[in-house]
């Protein structure tokens, strides 16, 4: 299973609107395969508050933002964005 292949096609099986607790129990066993291991739709979407989605494109933007550090590839990395004055940032790692 891909990372959001089965969770992407399982949202769009559903009429909205849709409360994330209706979608807990009817897809909360889903499996999300992350970078640093897995979890799954439920655990996500548990981490939402309450809410009633009106589309299956807002039950997925939900799934999106809720899933944990798992998620994340390395934490504290960017070579994008300085440090702010004032702040300390993470220490330089060479490759």
């Amino acid at each position: 299973m891909t990372m959001w292949t089965d969770a992407v096609a399982a949202f769009d099986t559903h009429q909205y609107p849709m409360t994330a607790e209706e979608l807990i129990e009817a897809e909360g066993d889903l499996t999300l395969e992350l970078p640093n291991g897995t979890e799954t739709l439920g655990e996500a979407l548990s981490r939402s508050a309450p809410e009633t989605f009106e589309t299956a494109e807002d039950a997925r933007l939900a799934a999106y933002a809720c899933v944990s550090g798992k998620a994340i590839g390395r934490k504290g990395y960017s070579d994008r964005d300085p440090v702010c004055m004032g702040e300390d940032g993470p220490e330089e790692v060479s490759f």
